[in-house]
């Protein structure tokens, strides 16, 4: 892959570059985020970064047209998400609608690419990974939405998260996935100095730009050699994309627990200041000191999952475990937060 470094280089100047522009483009067509009470910024935000990113990632993997066959499910069901992220950035568009159009989308991966396998080859074995599948990149790309609440949050996040996976999809010689990593890491990498930004030069990904992020991680976790294999293999890509997943189905649990969703429309609609950045806030972390806690957190799990995929099983279960104990230190202070949350209020 000689043309890596140059693909890499030119998603992430393209996108460093280009920016400006996308943002300049976006005022002048109002496809902006405006300040809200559920919402952490306070001024008027341009939301095409997201479109900025997919540009220079695919101009980097178009530069390496050997590797498109290998996944062309992800790109198309990719493109599917964008369009459906920039339609709901500028003019809105129904849970119903979102959640057919990604369904949409999650099947050109399953069924036209891969997909977790880990029971017996039979109709109902089929179906049940067929539903697992779909469930997993359902989840995974709304997941990385909710993830998007503060700044540098998600595209750093993604940044990481991918280079997680192309450590492991080089170590195992998965050149078509590796590839895909490393140029959507790079545009990853080329926006973040804009989401960091002042107010008057800050650009965000928007939905267009934290789905079509997640869809693709989402899909590199299921096209993996993890995919097909035992439990604790599969614990890789938990691993790697554990805190956009564990936020998610802890969200949603108390949120069913306090009835504050009752259906998908319901859950795919809501917005809240219930995630676990901003209980981060509500221990005394400020938003640099929560976004740095949480490159951490995942840069700590991403190495869980390397050693999991190195390891002999004995070594390998132990960083599973010690992944999981990850996983309830985030859900201790998620509940610390809540009821140190729950004091304020009642003062």
């Amino acid at each position: 892959m000689p043309g890596l470094f140059i693909s890499a280089l030119t998603a992430f100047l393209f996108v460093l570059l280009s920016t400006p522009l996308f943002r300049g483009i976006a005022f002048k067509f109002r496809i902006v985020d405006f300040p809200g009470k559920r919402k952490m910024h306070k001024t008027m935000t341009p939301l095409l970064g997201g479109l900025a990113i997919y540009t220079g990632f695919a101009l980097g993997i178009f530069m390496n047209p050997g590797i498109l066959r290998g996944i062309l499910p992800i790109l198309i069901g990719s493109v599917i998400i964008l369009l459906l992220g920039l339609l709901d950035d500028i003019r809105g568009l129904s849970a119903r609608s979102r959640l057919f159009v990604q369904l949409v989308a999650a099947m050109t991966v399953v069924f036209f690419g891969d997909r977790i396998n880990f029971l017996p080859a039979s109709w109902w074995g089929n179906t049940i990974e067929i539903i697992v599948s779909l469930i997993w990149i359902l989840g995974i790309t709304n997941g990385y939405n909710y993830l998007d609440g503060l700044d540098g949050l998600a595209a750093g996040s993604a940044v990481i998260n991918l280079g997680c996976f192309a450590i492991i999809l080089f170590i195992t010689g998965q050149s078509s996935l590796f590839v895909l990593a490393v140029v959507l890491a790079a545009a990853c990498l080329g926006f973040l100095p804009y989401n960091f930004m002042k107010a008057r030069k800050k650009v965000f990904l928007g939905d267009a730009g934290s789905t079509v992020i997640g869809f693709i991680l989402a899909s590199i976790g299921l096209v993996g050699y993890w995919a097909e294999g035992d439990v604790v293999r599969l614990s890789i890509p938990i691993l790697i994309l554990g805190v956009p997943i564990f936020d998610m189905v802890f969200t949603t649990a108390m949120r069913i627990a306090e009835r504050k969703i009752k259906t998908v429309g319901e859950w795919l609609k809501y917005a809240g200041k219930d995630h676990f950045h901003h209980y981060l806030f509500d221990i005394g972390l400020a938003s640099s000191g929560a976004v740095i806690f949480i490159y951490f957190t995942s840069i700590l799990l991403g190495l869980s999952a390397i050693i999991v995929s190195r390891a002999y099983p004995i070594m390998a279960l132990l960083a599973v475990a010690q992944g999981f104990i990850i996983f309830g230190m985030i859900g201790a202070l998620i509940v610390l937060g809540n009821r140190r949350r729950s004091g304020d209020n009642k003062r």
